[in-house]
């Protein structure tokens, strides 16, 4: 059990502070997502002439705010889940199919992390973005225009941290399957954003 425990610490505090900076990161890509749209709205009905930035770049911010955001929520339970069955079974059962499901669920992320590092090194990944770049005419310089894999890089960094925040609940299961609950933290306290 202590082995367990000891391969448990480090994932858990790599996880603690990761999905602690992606959360603050996701909600402050969700909220510049928002004044993106209002500028868009306001400018294409106040002011007669649509940005043509705002909407790329709020689905931008809408890629990486999914990406950093849902390693916080799988680690917490915040997926859908159809938990009848799992429920009905006996404890020993519930335990053995839970690790099942998780060990299921590592082969799944692991092929999708490495096809969002496929899209972020293909054809289209080195691409550039129509639209967004960033403005360095203001300084007499040639304007840098962002390149596609910069929005698919959020699929790979999210199937990342998904796969991360997996390997600490199969070892959390492992842990309760051999009785140690009672040494395990909750993961359902999200706290307060600093």
């Amino acid at each position: 059990m202590a082995l367990l425990l000891a391969a448990l610490w480090p994932v858990e505090k790599f996880n603690d502070i990761a999905l602690a900076v992606g959360r603050v990161l996701a909600i402050a890509a969700l909220a510049l997502m928002v004044v993106f749209i209002l500028a868009q709205v306001f400018f294409r009905y106040i002011m007669g002439d649509a940005l043509n930035w705002s909407e790329e770049g709020a689905r931008f911010l809408m890629l990486w705010m999914t990406g950093l955001i849902a390693p916080l929520a799988y680690r917490q339970g915040g997926f859908v889940a159809i938990d009848m069955f799992e429920r009905a079974l006996p404890r020993v059962l519930s335990s053995i199919l839970i690790l099942v499901l998780l060990l299921m669920a590592m082969i799944v992320l692991v092929i999708c992390a490495q096809l969002g590092w496929d899209n972020v090194d293909s054809l289209t990944g080195r691409g550039r973005s129509a639209t967004l770049r960033i403005p360095m005419d203001l300084f007499d310089m040639r304007d840098i225009r962002f390149r596609n894999s910069y929005a698919y890089a959020s699929l790979f960094v999210g199937f990342v941290g998904l796969c991360v925040v997996n390997v600490e609940l199969v070892l959390r299961q492992v842990i309760k399957m051999f009785g140690g609950a009672a040494a395990l933290k909750q993961l359902d306290d999200v706290g307060p954003v600093e």
